[in-house]
């Protein structure tokens, strides 16, 4: 299992330049004055598909030469990563194919649906997300993207803690959410190679913490039956993406949908920005722990801004 090199990382970026945004950085005096340091938002819920996710399916489908993307590509997704993966093949002109839990937010199924794809539903759980998706590959001869444990994922991710130390170089810390993992690792992996005195911080709902209990305990650990308002984080990290985490990560802070709902409503009603629960899960771990922050200058990314705007948590 290599981590994905400097120059891995680097190539992702040439390569889906064309296809994403180099995103905004913002600030809030708010925010400083209630942290007491300065903060900075990497606003990805800008990006094109309004996440994050856009860089790593971008960074796969696009690797391929186009004779080999023939069959299309599929995935398995509660949204997000669906919607990139969507996006990235019609950019390529060829089908995706998307197994999406019965559950997903509609705002979500019917971006998917508008890029083209063609959706097939699941139970919400990881096994039957999994087993629906190799269904789906054995059906069509569409080449797997999967969601987050896989080196090119990992290394299109990165891109965006690349452009943002790159704008922001004196960061004391960064913080991302972790769900599978894709971006935490990334991000990790960005600082450990080009500004490895920056801290990375990860946050996870109380509610679905498998990598703060694997991180603490150094192996991989299962959540039984997650649930949390933050539906992006529904998934337990990856092999190769805690084996990152593992070694570039400073800590890992636990928040509670509570705490989630109220970081979201801040920053819709302070920044007038748009950002989904699981963008909230790293807002709400520098409120909680903020502290740790006082006299520093952080950076969150801000995953995403997939809202399903008529079913607000607060």
């Amino acid at each position: 299992m290599d981590f994905p090199s400097l120059s891995d990382i680097k190539r992702a970026h040439t390569r889906i330049a064309p296809y994403i945004y180099n995103t905004q950085i913002m600030t809030s005096s708010t925010i400083d004055e209630m942290v007491g340091g300065q903060v900075f938002f990497k606003c990805e819920n800008f990006q094109k598909i309004g996440a994050f996710k856009m860089r790593g399916a971008a960074n796969v489908i696009m690797s391929y030469r186009p004779e080999e993307r023939s069959a299309g590509f599929a995935t398995h997704s509660s949204g997000n990563h669906a919607q990139a993966v969507a996006k990235a093949a019609a950019e390529a002109g060829v089908k995706a194919y998307i197994v999406m839990p019965h559950n997903a937010p509609p705002v979500k199924i019917d971006a998917v649906k508008g890029y083209g794809a063609e959706i097939t539903f699941c139970e919400p759980t990881e096994e039957d997300r999994a087993k629906t998706c190799r269904e789906v590959i054995e059906r069509t001869g569409a080449i797997q993207v999967h969601p987050y444990n896989d080196a090119r994922i990992i290394a299109g991710q990165a891109t965006a803690a690349k452009e943002f130390i790159e704008e922001q170089p004196e960061l004391d810390f960064m913080i991302t959410p972790v769900g599978g993992g894709g971006l935490a690792a990334g991000s990790a992996l960005t600082l450990g190679h080009v500004s490895p005195t920056t801290k990375m911080i990860l946050a996870e709902p109380e509610a679905v913490n498998d990598t703060y209990l694997s991180f603490k305990s150094g192996k991989l650990q299962g959540v039984k039956d997650p649930k949390s308002v933050a539906d992006g984080l529904l998934v337990s990290v990856g092999q190769l993406n805690f084996e990152i985490i593992k070694e570039y990560v400073h800590d890992i802070y636990c928040v509670s949908e509570e705490e989630i709902i109220q970081a979201m409503r801040l920053v819709w009603e302070r920044m007038k920005l748009v950002i989904e629960p699981s963008s909230a899960v790293a807002v709400a771990a520098l409120l909680k722990h903020k502290e740790k922050f006082a006299g520093k200058k952080t950076g969150i990314i801000i995953t995403g801004g997939n809202v399903q705007v008529n079913d607000l948590p607060f």
